[in-house]
């Protein structure tokens, strides 16, 4: 059999109380430690008679140290962070990171993937006579690029595919 850990039981007596805590033990706060008694007026030396008679030195209490200016101190800078913008193929109002002004973006249109896949599917359906090229001039079929007006920085981009 194993020494009989925490939660297990010991086989001999049992060490529970036989009568409930009276009202004192329940009430009383910290009853392993004497509150000390009320200081006497005269020197103080630093001891506290306890309730056998002997001395005993108060209890420390840790007390937090009061800050104390620093001639050189860092100046304290406010950062804001900014949620993730979602671009789309609209102009989007947002802080810059760039310059930091608050801007409506320009957009910007480029052909990519759906434009020439459009581009190919209608040259398999047989517009090989240039009309095939109608989707590089239509701005729904292109990717949109999201550009800073102040600072012209490129912000993001929208890709249709």
């Amino acid at each position: 059999m194993s020494v009989p850990g925490p939660y297990q039981a010991a086989a001999g007596p049992s060490s529970m109380p036989t009568a409930p805590p009276s009202y004192e033990e329940t009430v009383g706060v910290n009853t392993y430690y004497p509150t000390p008694p009320a200081p006497v007026p005269g020197p103080a030396t630093g001891l506290i008679t306890g309730p056998d008679g002997k001395g005993m030195n108060p209890p420390s209490y840790y007390t937090q140290p009061v800050p104390v200016p620093n001639a050189n101190a860092i100046a304290v800078q406010t950062v804001y962070v900014q949620q993730p913008v979602s671009f789309y193929d609209r102009p989007v109002q947002m802080c810059c990171p760039s310059c930091s002004k608050m801007i409506v973006t320009q957009l910007s249109y480029n052909a990519g993937a759906l434009t020439w896949l459009s581009c190919g599917s209608l040259c398999l359906l047989g517009c090989i006579a240039g009309c095939c090229f109608i989707p590089f001039c239509v701005d729904a079929l292109q990717d949109v690029d999201h550009y800073c007006p102040n600072c012209k920085a490129l912000l993001g981009t929208y890709k249709r595919l």
